[in-house]
């Protein structure tokens, strides 16, 4: 008996210490950042005499990331681009979940396994028809391109289908008995019940959205339309890049993105279906 205890004290030491080495591999590379954020050029990759905190720190690079490229317009079109393209998401793939998960109607599971089929395929296999086709409408350097192609979001559909599947068909069958329509269905009983899906989406979808270089990149070209991501690149020249002051600017980046964790995480673990019931 006491054997098993020391293997499962060992056991469990050793847990730890995995999850302790794990956790130093992912802060580190945070805590260099925001060391770095503070420094001259020359400190940043300094590890002869490396200092978490330098001796002058340099805090006007977070002023002087403001003035030295229009940082403010980048930051405003990066919010409202991902504020867009997060509530586009969440209402289209509740919407779309809705009716994939309790409407019948002719070739749905067809359908939606066509649809989820296409999961599989990279995107950057048709990222260069996707423009053609945005070029042709005359959408090209303008943040519309960017809202029409990420306001449909498969894994949205997806998993808010199987959250809906958890939910007893009983509510709605008692919603309809009462008059309701299926528009109203979803909006008053579905969409209340979903908190913990729609707070999953949208951190997801935002931190997606916020993130992304790729897309940018290939639709936006003046700098008047440029989001966060290629705003930061302006710091890296053919010779020289000013890495203090990218530094600052990525953690200015990560601000929002830890707002919007910190403010839907509680929803990961509720409970939805159960409390349906009971209500």
């Amino acid at each position: 008996m006491k054997s098993l205890k020391n293997k499962s004290k060992a056991l469990r030491i050793l847990l730890y210490a995995v999850l302790f080495l794990m956790t130093a591999i992912m802060i580190v590379p945070f805590l260099w950042m925001l060391s770095s954020s503070i420094k001259v050029d020359k400190e940043v990759f300094d590890i002869v005499n490396f200092q978490w905190i330098p001796d002058t720190p340099k805090w006007s690079n977070y002023i002087e990331i403001w003035t030295k490229i229009p940082f403010a317009r980048f930051v405003g079109n990066t919010v409202y681009l991902t504020i867009v393209v997060t509530l586009l998401q969440l209402f289209t793939s509740s919407f779309a979940a809705y009716s994939f998960a309790k409407l019948d109607f002719k070739y749905k599971n067809i359908l939606f396994f066509a649809y989820i089929a296409t999961i599989a395929m990279p995107w950057q296999v048709y990222m260069v028809p996707q423009f053609i086709m945005m070029r042709s409408f005359g959408l090209n350097n303008k943040l519309m391109a960017m809202i029409f192609l990420q306001a449909f979001s498969v894994f949205g559909v997806f998993m808010m289908r199987q959250f809906y599947l958890s939910i007893p068909d009983s509510l709605c069958e008692a919603a309809r008995i009462d008059g309701m329509t299926e528009y109203g269905i979803w909006w008053k009983v579905m969409i209340p019940l979903s908190k913990p899906s729609l707070a999953t989406l949208t951190i997801f979808t935002f931190v997606n959205t916020w993130n992304d270089y790729l897309g940018p990149l290939i639709y936006l070209q003046s700098n008047e339309k440029k989001t966060i991501q290629l705003g930061l690149k302006m710091f890296i020249g053919q010779y020289s890049s000013e890495y203090g002051l990218i530094m600052a600017g990525s953690v200015l980046s990560l601000i929002p993105v830890l707002a919007v964790f910190m403010c839907l995480q509680k929803y990961f673990v509720a409970g939805v279906a159960s409390s349906g019931i009971k209500g």
